[in-house]
């Protein structure tokens, strides 16, 4: 087995970023989910309350991040440096808070504009958890970034390939990879391998990572990472081969045991 794609999103919510290598870190990959855009009450805005996401393109500069959309200029957005944080919440119903920083009135001018709603960019400057020690069987750690559970989201390529098996059957188009908004992809497993490495560790290159739990797909894959439109696939396939106590699942939680570069083409191997 093999890691075959490495991907980041700057901004939670944000089209992806491919790589060839990157840094990991207690709480994700180097650049990945640092900054928020938040609604009046401090709450995530995410692709579940508008696909217009799809269109923000972020990049990580040193010292920052670049915002680039169709349409609009490209604003360069510094890391704040001081200023009073604020709470925000990745959820409505989070009821553990965290602080962030706020980036300034034109970082949330410009993102105003491309989302046609008042919103706020954030920066997480200390990630730390923010979903309780008692909400997953397999915790998330002490340093987490602005995704919705776990620092890290690894799928299987024969697993996609499985589900797209099954969508063809249904008379459905397949799907990409970049549905499901991983940061790690492999190759070489069998179709749901992921399934048995709950619990374990498993190592990608020379680092070690715990597999914290199966991941619970929402209606984020439903939308097209290109143009915003939405259907009801896979959700749908999904509801019928892979409902399990409800949840639908694709893909795995990870937490870094490690932290410490890691590259495409990095062997995999589930450890005991």
């Amino acid at each position: 087995m093999r890691l075959t794609s490495i991907h980041t999103y700057p901004v939670k919510g944000c089209h992806r970023l491919d790589h060839d290598d990157a840094l990991v870190r207690p709480w994700g990959l180097a650049g990945d989910r640092r900054w928020m855009v938040v609604d009046a009450d401090g709450v995530g805005v995410t692709q579940r309350e508008t696909t217009r996401l799809v269109g923000l393109r972020a990049t990580v500069r040193p010292g920052g991040l670049t915002l680039r959309a169709d349409g609009q200029p490209d604003l360069d957005v510094p890391e704040p440096a001081d200023g009073d944080p604020v709470d925000v919440r990745t959820f409505r119903n989070r009821k553990l808070p965290v602080p962030a920083l706020p980036a300034g009135p034109a970082a949330d001018a410009w993102l105003g504009a491309l989302l046609g709603r008042p919103v706020r960019l954030v920066w997480f400057a200390r990630p730390t958890r923010h979903l309780a020690a008692a909400d997953r069987e397999h915790d998330t750690g002490d340093q987490v970034n602005f995704a919705d559970a776990y620092p890290l989201l690894l799928t299987n390529s024969a697993s996609l390939d499985a589900l797209n098996d099954w969508l063809a059957e249904a008379g459905e188009e397949p799907v990409p990879m970049a549905r499901f908004r991983p940061n790690l992809v492999i190759g070489g497993a069998a179709a749901w391998a992921e399934d048995g490495w709950v619990g374990r560790s498993l190592r990608i290159g020379d680092l070690q990572f715990r597999a914290a739990g199966p991941c619970d797909r929402c209606v984020v894959t439903t939308t097209d990472q290109e143009t915003g439109v939405r259907t009801k696939e896979p959700l749908r396939t999904l509801g019928r081969h892979r409902n399990v106590h409800q949840k639908l699942l694709f893909g795995l939680h990870l937490v870094p045991v490690h932290g410490g570069p890691v590259a495409v083409g990095a062997p995999v191997v589930p450890e005991v």
